[in-house]
């Protein structure tokens, strides 16, 4: 195991470059961690304020600029932040939280691998639709963010730019509002079984506010080369491999070929 001093020149560029597109940075540290033979599951409260610091600092500087509307947050953590409260308190073995660590990375690597450029839709839905899809969306992203112990805003963002709800800056103020609610509804849940870890959060914390002040004054005034999402997705996607042989999934998909 890696000690965590070591980590923090990683922590520092994580939230540096996760808050410039508008996120807390909670799949980066957990890929860190996982990389660095960590065992992710006591440390998710620890992770959560991280990223509640961490997505609360690019938050403040994407509104300041005058990128947050506040209509289109409140039509998701309505649901999101309730759901993320349950998930965070639903009981999960450990193997159970790898596989869901398992594909919140790798849905992540494959958000900034693939996906880092949406294309709007010409059309976008409006009216009853609209606040029916942001119920359900706000719903399964919390559950899943407080059962993992992100934010969830990783994926919401390209789904408001996607369908053409929100431009890109206004899909990270909005993101990150949501990853802070989130954050602390699943630490609110989780914090009576895992206390937090002072000795990783007290030198993590420091070096996750320099790299986020950057980080988001950065992003709030242009978007971040398509060089850096590509590093990140190629981080997760390791981060995400190592779960994988963790879990024995290669054995097994071996097996089946």
């Amino acid at each position: 195991m890696t000690d965590v001093w070591v980590l923090l020149p990683f922590f520092l560029l994580g939230a540096l470059l996760y808050t410039s597109v508008g996120h807390g940075g909670a799949t980066i540290y957990l890929a860190i961690l996982v990389l660095a033979g960590f065992a992710t599951k006591p440390l998710q409260t620890t992770v959560l304020v991280l990223n509640i610091v961490a997505a609360g600092l690019g938050f403040v500087q994407f509104q300041h600029a005058g990128h947050l509307r506040p209509k289109l947050l409140l039509a998701f953590v309505v649901t999101s932040i309730p759901a993320a409260y349950l998930g965070g308190a639903f009981p999960l073995s450990d193997r159970a939280t790898k596989i869901l660590l398992f594909i919140a990375l790798g849905v992540a690597a494959a958000r900034f691998l693939a996906f880092a450029h949406v294309e709007p839709r010409k059309r976008r839905v409006e009216g009853p639709a609209f606040y029916a899809i942001a119920a359900v969306v706000g719903a399964v992203l919390g559950f899943f963010a407080g059962a993992t112990g992100i934010g969830g805003g990783i994926y919401l963002s390209p789904i408001l730019v996607m369908l053409g709800w929100a431009t890109v800056k206004e899909a990270a103020s909005v993101a990150g509002a949501f990853i802070v609610l989130n954050s602390a509804a699943g630490l609110a849940a989780k914090l009576p079984d895992q206390p937090l870890h002072a000795d990783i959060l007290g030198p993590t914390i420091l070096v996750v506010v320099v790299g986020a002040a950057i980080g988001g004054h950065l992003g709030a005034r242009r978007i971040p080369p398509r060089g850096l999402q590509l590093l990140l997705g190629a981080v997760l996607l390791v981060a995400t491999l190592k779960l994988a042989l963790d879990l024995g999934l290669v054995g097994r998909l071996k097996a089946l070929i």
